[in-house]
């Protein structure tokens, strides 16, 4: 049985994503937001007792294993999907961490942050219609979720 609630969502979210420009900006964009955020938030300075346990026991890792809860209650397909971007994601704010630093990863993340953003905001002047989040805080967490959906489309996967 197919969630109601992440079919109603994808929809409403490509209502203001149909422009093939807008759409192949979100293709770049939209990930290399979330992968900047989570390196903006693996600069948080842990606990000593975490830093023992793991280097990836860190705040980025456990508020990404919350994002990936909230994509689990949407779709289990979706969210196996998900902890492959996950993987990616950890693995590669740790690296850039452990190869520039803290500042390094920061300035790094938030220079991706901010163009990326820019970036988003051309596609949806060029698509006329105003970013999805601006109508409900969720959509910055669907936008993944509807280009997740579209690779699971190509291969022919449920959702």
């Amino acid at each position: 049985m197919k969630n109601q609630k992440i079919e109603r969502l994808l929809k409403e979210y490509a209502e203001s994503h149909q422009n093939p420009k807008n759409k192949s900006i979100h293709w770049i964009c939209v990930p290399l937001i979330f992968f900047s955020i989570f390196g903006m938030i693996r600069t948080i300075p842990t606990f000593s007792s975490m830093e023992a346990i793991s280097p990836y026991f860190n705040w980025s890792n456990i508020i990404l294993a919350i994002v990936l809860i909230y994509y689990f209650v949407l779709s289990t397909s979706l969210f196996f999907g998900f902890i492959i971007w996950a993987l990616i994601v950890s693995f590669g704010n740790e690296y850039l961490y452990q190869s520039f630093g803290t500042s390094g990863l920061l300035w790094i993340s938030i220079a991706v942050f901010v163009i990326a953003w820019i970036g988003q905001f051309v596609g949806h002047g060029i698509e006329g219609k105003k970013p999805s989040f601006l109508k409900d805080i969720q959509f910055l967490l669907i936008g993944p979720a509807w280009l997740m959906n579209f690779i699971f489309k190509t291969v022919d996967l449920k959702k």
